[in-house]
């Protein structure tokens, strides 16, 4: 047997049942278990000494449509108490929540209902969560009101930009939606398939009345890889995988082509990935330290979404010394036990890293910079 091995090969602890256990203490237990009750002790145990790494930035990857099922204020607590630096959401998990906080909800519902019957009662399926077409028409014609009212027709827009704009704006109507949360604590949003969710629905409705949202997709990749020339280490979260997940991973390998040496000059020690001839380097990356992800998607398929952390390595996007825990798990199981651990375990409010500054563009620079970008 190789050492490797031996240093696995601690005993497996039986779970004793308890009256007064605390969550931290279940998982405690968990983690001398097996399966993914063990990568769960795990993935909290990472997530701990990751808000604990002063030098690391901390990205939360959020995939899906998971703010219908009752976890966005999860979100809203990570954000609140600075436990993320930057959130990368799909366009459904950072607008389907601002049903709940105008004030409607969501109805426990059956995966198995006739779904013809739910068309004709205004009913949209979640598989077991019903929303109302009006009340998800209702929040994206609130959108619409936002973009005529508050935007400018024809600037360009990255993501981030818009996302921080709108979530002041919320903040004035007291809707406390994750956009709302991050706008009022300074952690900027990122959501680069806005427009497949009700944010482009919302711009297809301000085109109906002449106004014309621009969304510059090459300047929210700017803005997202420029981050890299503030922090020094880097620590991923990731609920579920898809475009969140590949947007935050190429944070390690992209940002160098920015620069004409091909490397970020405040950064230091990169890892070098040599050209074919083995003699000359082409490109610089720096990994992230730190990774964990929540999934239900497997790797043989080939996908991102399933995509082990050991061949991201390959790819340079995760440090081959760094820390790192993937967990098969429903998120709506994983989210709030991991939650509720932190909370245990965490007792004070993160400093967090300040990046918006990165972002403020100069006045005169520009022509209708919108107020709030400005200096």
């Amino acid at each position: 047997m190789t050492s490797e091995n031996k240093q696995h090969m601690d005993k497996v602890s039986a779970v004793e049942v308890k009256s007064a256990k605390s969550i931290s203490e279940l998982l405690k237990e968990m983690g001398q278990t097996g399966f993914q009750g063990r990568k769960l002790a795990e993935s909290v145990d990472l997530l701990e000494k990751l808000i604990n790494d002063a030098d690391a930035c901390i990205f939360l990857g959020y995939a899906g449509s998971m703010s219908t099922t009752g976890q966005w204020k999860i979100i809203n607590w990570f954000i609140e108490n600075r436990y993320i630096d930057v959130l990368v959401s799909t366009g459904a998990n950072i607008s389907e929540d601002i049903v709940e906080a105008m004030g409607s909800n969501y109805l426990k519902g059956i995966h198995c209902a006739d779904d013809s019957k739910l068309l004709e009662s205004d009913i949209n399926r979640y598989y077991d969560v019903y929303g109302r077409e009006s009340d998800y028409m209702e929040m994206t014609e609130m959108i619409a009101t936002f973009y005529l009212s508050e935007l400018i027709s024809g600037y360009p827009y990255s993501s981030r930009e818009l996302l921080n704009l709108f979530g002041k704006w919320l903040l004035k109507k007291d809707i406390d939606s994750i956009v709302a949360t991050a706008a009022k604590h300074g952690v900027p949003i990122f959501c680069p398939a806005i427009v497949d969710s009700p944010y482009g629905d919302a711009g297809l409705i301000a085109k109906s009345k002449g106004f014309n949202l621009v969304i510059d997709n090459m300047k929210d990749y700017t803005e997202f890889m420029s981050i890299s020339e503030k922090i020094k280490e880097s620590g991923v979260f990731y609920i579920g995988g898809g475009v969140p997940k590949d947007f935050i991973q190429l944070l390690a390998v992209t940002p160098n082509l920015l620069y004409p040496q091909r490397e970020i000059p405040t950064k230091k020690a990169p890892i070098y990935r040599l050209s074919n001839d083995k003699n000359t380097v082409s490109e610089a990356y720096y990994p992230h330290k730190y990774a964990l992800q929540i999934t239900t998607d497997s790797p043989q398929w080939g996908g991102l979404s399933g995509c082990t952390f050991e061949e991201a390595i390959s790819w340079g996007k995760e440090a081959s010394d760094g820390h790192r825990v993937q967990c098969y798990c429903d998120a709506t199981i994983a989210l709030p036990i991991i939650s509720h651990a932190i909370a245990e375990r965490i007792t004070t409010k993160r400093k967090g890293i300040e990046l918006l500054s990165l972002f403020v563009q100069k006045k005169g620079k520009k022509k209708n910079i919108p107020a709030a970008e400005r200096e």
